[in-house]
């Protein structure tokens, strides 16, 4: 700390109220940027028109398979995604940075990218698709392509607020357990999912949310079958040329699930286990 100089003016500083009031101004433009968009889309619409939308059968149905579809990758991205979870938080292994940046790929991969890759890969005429369908199992173009579409897209973020969760907990709380005699599966079971859990639920949320909203990856693998392979998202964008009440129906849907499944999880996970790194 600098020491004043008897006889020499303080120098001066701008009061704290000002100078908070300055970087509120400076955080207006992007703030109402966010929230101008979102609020015109729920006044746009009144609940009579999204009340008429409701009765238009493709509405129903594209959240009836959105909701069966994203559940469902949901469950297997747990299933999947807790191993890879555990493996990224508690262990220590060669080329860890580069799994891990293979696990954040999906993350930033623009989903047509990724729909075209799953469409090579499992496609009729894809590497493993072809062999595939040797044996009477089709994939592309079914519900089974939605829902690997949403886990390739949405499972990163499970396996990243996952293994956050897994890593916060104290090595000495593991090795505690272990010398009173509790096995691997045990200390799993009992400490580590438990301790875990704030940091297990707020990765299911956003990857729910996540795959809820995939719409790239989607129709380049899955198509648009309506009752089968028509997602929200799917159908909002056709609904702009069919019905545009049908779009903005569903689309303060999805606005409505992503901002209650966001808030959900900054309730319920700390914040330095959703941003630290």
């Amino acid at each position: 700390m600098d020491s004043i100089i008897p006889g020499r003016p303080e120098p001066s500083r701008p009061p704290a109220k000002l100078f908070l009031r300055t970087w509120q101004a400076l955080s207006l433009p992007m703030l109402l940027f966010f929230a101008v968009p979102v609020v015109l889309l729920f006044t746009r619409t009144g609940p009579l028109e999204w009340l008429d939308g409701f009765r238009q059968p493709q509405v129903y149905q594209a959240i009836a398979v959105s909701l069966k579809t994203s559940l469902v990758s949901l469950l297997i991205t747990i299933l999947a995604g807790t191993p890879v979870a555990y493996l990224m938080g508690r262990q220590q292994f060669r080329f860890k940075k580069l799994v891990d940046t293979l696990i954040d790929l999906p993350i930033v991969l623009p989903p047509s990218v990724a729909g075209v890759a799953l469409l090579l890969t499992l496609g009729r005429r894809g590497v493993i698709g072809e062999s595939l369908e040797a044996l009477g199992i089709h994939i592309a173009f079914t519900s089974a392509a939605v829902v690997i579409a949403q886990v390739f897209i949405s499972a990163p973020f499970y396996v990243r607020s996952a293994s956050l969760g897994f890593g916060s907990i104290d090595s000495e709380i593991e090795q505690a357990a272990q010398l009173d005699g509790a096995s691997h599966a045990q200390v799993f079971q009992y400490i580590m999912l438990p301790l875990a859990r704030p940091a297990f639920l707020g990765g299911c949320m956003m990857s729910w949310a996540r795959a809820l909203g995939e719409f790239g990856a989607t129709i380049i693998f899955a198509g648009n079958f309506p009752g089968r392979t028509q997602t929200m998202p799917i159908a909002i964008y056709l609904g702009f040329e069919v019905d545009l009440n049908i779009a903005l129906t569903l689309s303060v849907i999805l606005v409505a699930i992503s901002f209650a499944a966001i808030l959900l999880v900054k309730s319920i996970v700390p914040a330095e286990e959703r941003y630290s790194s």
